[in-house]
């Protein structure tokens, strides 16, 4: 399932993203690694190398979704692939300690403009990107469509006094998670029956410029769950929610 696909990933420029376009290129998949800076998108093609093609696509702004849909309208005609990995935990561009950070990101004290540029980016950015490459999908072979969440979402989870992250449950990065997962279950009924599959992945605490580089996991092992659905062949999973191990996450 991986001769000729086609395949685009937003946020593709840093973290899990980059990791993502690196290993799909390597399993022979066309990927068009996505980045808010061109300039950056363009190095990071670069370095991959052959298989890998940067454009220009800015999740939060209708007119940059809308051309690199026309884009790839025009040069390829299709999407296999989707993967929404473009997200923020905050808008301190990396100026945080984390702790600091989740103590002054509860509900009581979180700053409304900082919550709606965060929902912004990983809600309404990614159902905003969805409506924009459906048609692109509807025309690929075996599509799927790969959004990548976190743990910290699960509401389940966090109903659960014993669950270590639970302290960090905040109206930002994490609320915003718990949206990204009921948004895709909205996907997943909306596309039951058509051959378009959805699987929603969690990377874990994984080392990126997310978290300020405090997480525990490596890029690679982080990437290792949504690089095995990615390549899942046709007759592969819909509708679930895993982690980076391979474990089912509860919604």
């Amino acid at each position: 399932m991986t001769d000729n696909r086609i395949a685009l990933v937003t946020g593709a420029n840093q973290g899990i993203g980059l990791q993502l376009a690196k290993e799909l290129v390597a399993n022979g998949v066309t990927v068009l690694l996505g980045s808010r800076s061109a300039e950056k998108g363009e190095a990071a093609a670069k370095d991959i190398g052959a298989g890998a093609v940067a454009i220009q696509i800015d999740v939060t702004d209708a007119a940059s979704i809308a051309a690199a849909a026309e884009r790839i309208r025009a040069e390829f005609g299709r999407l296999d692939l989707l993967v929404n990995n473009a997200g923020i935990s905050n808008t301190r561009n990396g100026d945080f300690e984390l702790a600091e950070f989740s103590n002054n990101s509860r509900a009581s004290n979180a700053s409304l403009q900082e919550v709606r540029a965060i929902w912004d980016t990983n809600v309404f950015g990614v159902l905003a990107v969805y409506q924009a490459m459906l048609p692109l999908l509807q025309q690929g072979v075996a599509a799927r469509i790969v959004n990548v969440s976190s743990g910290v979402g699960s509401l389940t989870r966090n109903a659960d006094p014993a669950f270590p992250y639970r302290s960090i449950f905040g109206p930002g990065y994490a609320a915003s998670k718990t949206a990204l997962n009921a948004m895709t279950l909205a996907m997943m009924i909306e596309l039951e029956g058509t051959g378009i599959k959805v699987n929603l992945v969690s990377p874990g605490f994984t080392s990126t410029a997310l978290n300020n580089y405090a997480g525990t996991e490596s890029v690679e092992d982080g990437s290792r769950e949504v690089v095995r659905v990615c390549l899942l062949g046709p007759d592969g999973a819909t509708g679930t929610f895993t982690g980076w191990n391979n474990s089912t996450i509860p919604w």
